[in-house]
């Protein structure tokens, strides 16, 4: 394990320049060694030579309302559940939120968020080392937000996966080598507003998000990815709100990705938790819930954090850190019997999610 997120503070200020990279073996990204983060050519490592690493998954997260003076002081924007980030080799999370002070708001949307670019550094301040802005918020404020969204994202050069000048950037997956294995990790949206689908996803020549509801160019991506990865993850944003179990958008696409080549499907949207667990031997996670949301109650403020042991292609282990979501929209973990039976109730999950507690 790395040390106390060094590779947070040193080496994400490269990465995203980095994955704009070819993905050629001489390719240089970011890589983690015994928690000592180098640059250099990538190196395929026989598998005696690989380590299991750990990579954590958490929700939708926004800085409306509330939560928008929490960026005051962006490096304790999230609360206690940095913590559980940053204990992991990699952290992802879905910011759903147009990263602009400006722009147009969507027309006829009923919620339309946004954010300065002090957002990106606090998820940084946290420990989350990518997030996607691939979902049904991140081009809320229409093509003059992308454009200050793009633009911050080049300045804070910060890894945001799932949108882009053209389709090659959107679907480009993030990548790190981690105790010696070779990370790719795609984001993609199978949630967008139907007035909004064409003129938000991103094409050739055109700026938008990676939509998974472009299924060949997703599946394409991902096969790309599995050429030179040893473990492929692709984060979605999916489901349906409030619906607690995978819809049959989900289930059709879950093992289109999972033959593609994809060792890890997560994601979110529903406001709510859904199943987790095995399709065949990849692992598909159908929602993650709200996180750091300004709206939650008794069911949609069931939150926590997803933290999956790989080897390879192989999830050896997944463990859920459950907490709840508390005033102004932070999550914090659960302990004692509270934290046992979220966990519990968390695993019934997977009764209505087709997906087993073992490869």
């Amino acid at each position: 394990m790395r040390s106390p997120r060094a590779f947070a503070t040193t080496t994400l200020a490269v990465a995203l320049t980095l994955a704009a990279c070819s993905a050629a073996k001489s390719e240089p990204e970011t890589t983690l060694t015994g928690g000592t983060p180098t640059i250099g050519p990538i190196e395929q490592k026989t598998a005696a030579e690989r380590q299991p690493f750990t990579i954590a998954f958490g929700g939708d997260i926004h800085f409306e309302g509330a939560l928008r003076g929490r960026l005051n002081n962006p490096k304790t924007a999230l609360g206690p559940i940095s913590r559980v980030l940053s204990r992991a080799d990699l952290a992802v999370v879905n910011l759903e939120t147009a990263i602009t002070t400006g722009g147009t708001p969507a027309p006829g949307k009923q919620y339309t968020f946004r954010a300065p670019a002090s957002a990106l550094t606090a998820l940084k301040a946290a420990g989350v080392d990518v997030a996607s802005l691939a979902n049904n918020h991140g081009m809320d404020y229409m093509e003059s937000g992308l454009r200050d969204t793009l633009a911050s994202i080049k300045r804070s050069k910060f890894p945001v996966i799932g949108v882009g000048k053209d389709d090659d950037e959107a679907y480009k997956p993030f990548r790190a080598t981690v105790n010696g294995h070779r990370v790719a990790v795609i984001g993609a949206t199978q949630v967008l507003d139907a007035e909004f689908i064409q003129s938000w996803t991103a094409g050739p020549g055109k700026a938008g998000l990676a939509s998974a509801k472009n299924e060949a160019r997703l599946i394409q991506a991902v096969r790309e990815a599995r050429k030179n990865s040893d473990t492929v993850v692709v984060f979605l944003h999916w489901g349906t709100e409030l619906q607690a179990c995978p819809n049959p958008a989900q289930s059709s696409l879950a093992p289109k990705l999972a033959r593609a080549g994809a060792d890890v499907i997560v994601g979110g949207h529903a406001h709510q938790l859904l199943g987790s667990g095995y399709l065949g031997k990849a692992y598909v996670n159908y929602g993650l819930g709200n996180f750091v949301f300004y709206n939650w109650g008794p069911v949609t403020g069931k939150t926590g954090v997803l933290t999956l042991t790989i080897d390879g292609r192989k999830v050896v282990k997944d463990v859920w850190t459950p907490a709840t979501i508390q005033a102004p929209g932070l999550p914090v973990p659960l302990r004692g019997a509270a934290a046992r039976q979220a966990i519990a109730d968390w695993k019934s999950l997977r009764s209505c999610a087709g997906l087993s507690a073992k490869p």
